[in-house]
């Protein structure tokens, strides 16, 4: 089978010949159709994400396709079922192995180009949004970097949850694919942005997947009692945040990190992926794909994410129909 995998940190992903894997027992084997590029995996290649496989490895994290093989033992889906799932990596590969517990039937009418950017983007929000910061109807939520992978399904769910939502994003095409998505109040982010913010009345929950400068005037720009949930860190800078700001405004620092819910909440995950389908299912979550390539163009996609050249989802259909 054809793979994309890193033969050392650091170097360049090349398009390699591997064996078709096996599943082991409580596992089925995924005949991929799409998998969905996050910017893990440009940490991935550089060894710096907090969730590493030893090289050699295939990336992609988050895959769509059809069950093509049972291992012994387990109830997973059966052959030929639609599943999504979160694989942490080999996504990019035209088979792969997961356990058959992370697998999510998917509903026939979504492609499996949605299904390949499902899990992680809205997981991340509506988990967050809801489980962590737990946003309530008529706040303001303030997104960070909002044209973005997970950036724009927080405006969409934020919406869906009853906020008011602050789109924070770079140039008008963004800005307007966030306001496409439900964005009510729109910031450039070259702009002032604690300025701005503060003239709207202040945030009461900031999604923060970027870190850096952005971080500090969206900290500033909080209401007394917020909430600042830390996603990640797209700018390359890790904020240091002064706690006497918080204890100052009574702030709340919230991480949140979606795959650690696998290991020690699995049920809280389960649950949140479920209303997530539900509402997919019932036409209010509306995916967006900026850019879908084949496998032997999957760097192409990686660099979209790397120069910030994409809006939504990048997704790489890995089986070429």
């Amino acid at each position: 089978m054809k793979s994309l995998q890193i033969s050392a940190f650091g170097t360049a992903p090349e398009l390699v010949r591997a064996d078709v894997p096996e599943p082991g027992p409580g596992e089925v084997r995924i005949r991929v159709a799409a998998c969905g590029l996050n910017f893990a995996d440009l940490l991935m290649i550089e060894g710096s994400y907090q969730d590493c496989p030893a090289p050699p490895f295939a990336l992609g994290m988050e895959i769509a396709g059809i069950v093509d093989k049972a291992g012994p033992g387990g109830d997973g889906p059966r052959i030929g079922t639609r599943i999504a799932a979160f694989a942490g990596s080999g996504g990019l590969s035209e088979y792969l192995c997961v356990p058959a517990a992370s697998c999510v039937e998917i509903p026939d009418a979504m492609p499996f180009e949605h299904a390949a950017g499902f899990l992680v983007a809205y997981g991340t929000s509506h988990l967050a949004l809801t489980h962590r910061a737990r946003l309530q109807p008529g706040e303001t939520l303030l997104v960070l970097g909002a044209a973005g992978g997970v950036g724009l399904t927080a405006v969409e769910v934020g919406r869906l949850l009853g906020a008011r939502v602050i789109a924070v994003a770079r140039g008008r095409d963004k800005l307007a694919v966030a306001e496409k998505a439900g964005a009510q109040h729109l910031i450039d982010g070259d702009a002032d942005l604690r300025a701005e913010v503060k003239a709207l009345g202040g945030a009461d929950v900031v999604y923060d997947a970027v870190g850096g400068d952005m971080f500090q005037a969206a900290l500033r720009a909080t209401r007394p009692e917020g909430r600042l949930l830390s996603i990640g860190f797209a700018s390359g800078k890790v904020p240091q945040v002064p706690a006497n700001h918080l204890l100052v405004k009574n702030l709340s620092l919230i991480g949140f990190y979606w795959g650690g819910y696998l290991k020690f909440r699995p049920d809280l995950l389960a649950a949140s992926l479920g209303e997530l389908m539900q509402w997919y299912r019932a036409g209010r979550l509306s995916p967006h794909v900026s850019h879908i390539l084949p496998l032997d163009r999957a760097e192409e996609g990686l660099a979209l994410l790397r120069d910030r050249k994409s809006t939504g989802k990048v997704v790489i259909r890995v089986d070429q129909q």
